[in-house]
């Protein structure tokens, strides 16, 4: 594992970034956020625009839910990108990518996109932090499953967005 040292001035800084759908956002990928915004000088927390999958929240919605969850973390910012990973890392200036590990099956994929991210892009590091023991059976698909049924969502989610998930499914919880 190599290390990184800030020597902070603009051509030193390290850029992260954390790249995901976060449809919607849970406390599983807030915890991932905080945690790796201490690993580098600017965050910058990358929501995927995926046309081929169907979204519950559109690319504006989902960013500016993250910017609200974000707003107390001086150093994350939070924007929206298609296409490869690798080409918004070049366009950004980012270095580092951060991946969330909930399990054994997450670091299989994980590796094999890394390596072959690695392949286009050699100056990107990858770090794979693991998420805490309380949020390791915690997804965005089960936020959805859970929601669709009008089920408690409120372990697993920021109580700020609930209504806005339930509000998806014509579900009135008052």
């Amino acid at each position: 594992m190599r290390m990184f040292f800030c020597a902070g001035n603009e051509e030193n800084m390290k850029k992260a970034i954390y790249p995901g759908s976060f449809d919607p956002i849970t406390f599983g990928h807030l915890d991932i956020i905080t945690r790796a915004s201490k690993l580098a000088d600017e965050l910058v927390i990358g929501v995927l625009n995926n046309s081929a999958k169907s979204s519950l929240f559109s690319v504006d919605e989902r960013v500016t839910m993250i910017e609200e969850m974000t707003k107390d973390i001086p150093n994350v910012k939070v924007a929206s990108f298609d296409g490869l990973l690798v080409d918004y890392m070049r366009e950004i200036g980012a270095t580092i990518n951060v991946r969330g590990l909930r399990a054994v099956t997450d670091f299989e994929y994980e590796l094999q996109i890394d390596q072959a991210n690695h392949v286009q892009y050699p100056e990107m590091e990858t770090i794979f932090l693991t998420s805490a023991v309380k949020y390791s059976y915690l997804s965005s698909t089960v936020v959805k499953e859970f929601a669709s049924y009008g089920g408690d969502i409120s372990k697993f989610v920021p109580k700020q967005i609930i209504d806005k998930i339930y509000e998806k499914y014509n579900i009135n919880k008052e």
